[in-house]
C-alpha cells in the first residue's frame, strides 16, 4: 500500500488531530506547546482492573478513557472467532471445573513449544459458552478474582457490537483492535483465521476509524492486506528469535532484524503501525534503571509508520527496578515516569493494562 494511502487511513483510525499529522516535525507543529497525547489502548480491555476479554473489561477500559480496545482472535473447533489471548483456556476459564470437558485436556505443539491443557478449537461455540472467564494472573491481581466466574467468552461479533454500543454511550468513536493469533498453526488445522476476520469487517461495514488489524505474524498481515479491506495494519514484533510464520518457513528473519532502517522499510510496504515491546524503545539500564532510548521511534516515523508500545502495567514487576515502590512485586511502582518517559520520546500510542493511568499520564 503506498505511504500516501497509508497516511490518509492513519489520519481517519486516529479520530482526532492527536495522529492526523504525518511525521515528528508536523506533529511537533500541530501540538507547539503542549504535550503529544498518545492513542490509549485498552490491552485485552482494562486487564489490569477485570479479568481480560471480558465485557467487563472492555467496557471499563472505554469508561476511563481508552481509545481502542483489543481482542485477541482464536477460531472454534466450528470456526467462529472468539477472543481469548491464547487458544490454551485453562489460565483464563474455569473449564477445569467442567467434568464434562475432562477428556479434551491434551498437549499440543502450539509455534514449536508443547503446550498442556484444554483448547479453543476442540470446543464447539455452544460447548465454550458454558465457560465462564476468571482472572489469569490471581497471584499478582487477587482483586480481580471477586469477578470470577461472572462472564462468557465473547465472540468477535460481540466485542464488535459492544464497541459500537460504547461509541454511542460515550459519543466517540472507539475502535476494535484485533490480533490474529496463531496465524500460521490454526491455517495448518484447516481454521484460517484471515478469512472470517475479513467476513467480519465487511459485514459490519468497518471503517479506519473503527478496525485496526495486528499481527506478530508478517504473513497473516499481508493475507489481511490482500483483502483490501481499507482498514491499518499493525506489525507487532517481538524482543527474541523472529515470526513463527517466517521460521517456520526457513526464513532468519529475525525481530531486531524488522526493526533496522531496513526492517522497517520493509514493514512499511504492507502495514501503517508497528507495535514494538516497551524495552525496544527503552531498554533497562545495567543499574535497574531507564537506560538510553534507542532510535526506533524516529526511525519508524521515517519510515512513515506509527509507534505503539506495548504492554504498559503498573505491578512493580513490569517495571524498571528503578522505578518500582513497595514492599512486594505486586504493589503498584511509578507507572506515571514510565508514561512519561514514552509519551516524551514520541509514541504514537501505548498499550496498556491500565488505560486510566495512560490518560491521566498525558493529561
Amino acid at each position: 500500500m503506498p505511504i500516501r494511502r497509508r497516511s490518509v487511513l492513519l489520519a481517519a483510525a486516529a479520530g482526532g488531530p492527536a495522529l492526523a499529522a504525518a511525521g515528528p516535525a508536523a506533529r511537533a507543529a500541530e501540538g507547539a506547546g503542549r504535550p503529544h497525547r498518545p492513542l490509549v489502548i485498552g490491552h485485552r480491555g482494562a486487564a489490569g482492573w477485570r479479568p481480560e476479554h471480558t465485557a467487563a473489561s472492555y467496557t471499563y477500559a472505554v469508561q476511563t478513557g481508552a481509545d481502542w480496545i483489543e481482542p485477541d482472535l482464536v477460531p472454534t473447533k466450528d470456526h467462529v472467532l472468539v477472543v481469548r489471548h491464547e487458544n490454551e483456556i485453562s489460565q483464563t476459564t474455569d473449564v477445569a471445573a467442567h467434568p464434562e470437558f475432562a477428556d479434551r485436556r491434551t498437549t499440543k505443539t502450539v509455534d514449536g513449544r508443547a503446550v498442556t491443557g484444554w483448547f479453543t478449537e476442540d470446543f464447539t461455540l455452544a460447548e465454550l459458552r458454558t465457560l465462564r472467564a476468571v482472572e489469569r494472573l490471581p497471584l499478582v491481581r487477587n482483586r480481580n478474582t471477586v469477578f470470577d466466574g461472572r462472564e462468557r467468552i465473547m465472540t468477535f461479533q460481540e466485542v464488535v457490537d459492544l464497541a459500537r454500543r460504547l461509541s454511542g454511550t460515550h459519543g466517540r468513536t472507539v475502535a476494535v483492535f484485533p490480533e490474529t493469533k496463531h496465524p500460521t498453526y490454526f491455517r495448518a488445522l484447516g481454521l484460517p483465521l484471515e478469512p472470517k476476520l475479513a467476513q467480519a469487517v465487511r459485514r459490519n461495514r468497518l471503517g479506519p476509524r473503527e478496525c485496526v488489524v495486528q499481527s506478530f505474524e508478517p504473513t497473516s498481515l499481508r493475507r489481511i492486506a490482500d483483502e483490501r479491506l481499507g482498514v491499518p495494519l499493525w506489525q507487532a514484533l517481538g524482543t527474541a528469535g523472529g515470526p513463527y510464520d517466517l521460521v517456520s518457513a526457513g526464513d532468519p528473519t529475525t525481530y531486531r532484524d524488522m526493526m533496522t532502517p531496513a526492517g522497517l522499510a520493509r514493514i512499511a510496504r504492507y502495514a501503517d503501525w508497528i507495535g514494538p515491546d516497551k524495552s525496544s524503545i527503552v531498554p533497562v539500564g545495567p543499574d535497574g534503571g531507564t537506560g538510553t532510548p534507542t532510535s526506533l521511534v524516529a526511525d519508524a516515523h521515517a519510515a512513515g509508520l506509527r509507534v505503539g508500545a506495548y504492554t504498559f502495567r503498573a505491578e512493580n514487576q513490569y517495571l524498571p527496578p528503578a522505578l518500582r515502590r513497595g514492599a512486594t512485586a505486586t504493589d503498584f511502582g511509578d507507572a506515571f515516569a514510565e508514561y512519561a518517559l514514552h509519551y516524551g520520546l514520541g509514541v504514537d500510542a501505548v498499550v496498556t493494562d491500565f488505560p486510566d493511568l495512560a490518560r491521566i499520564a498525558a493529561a
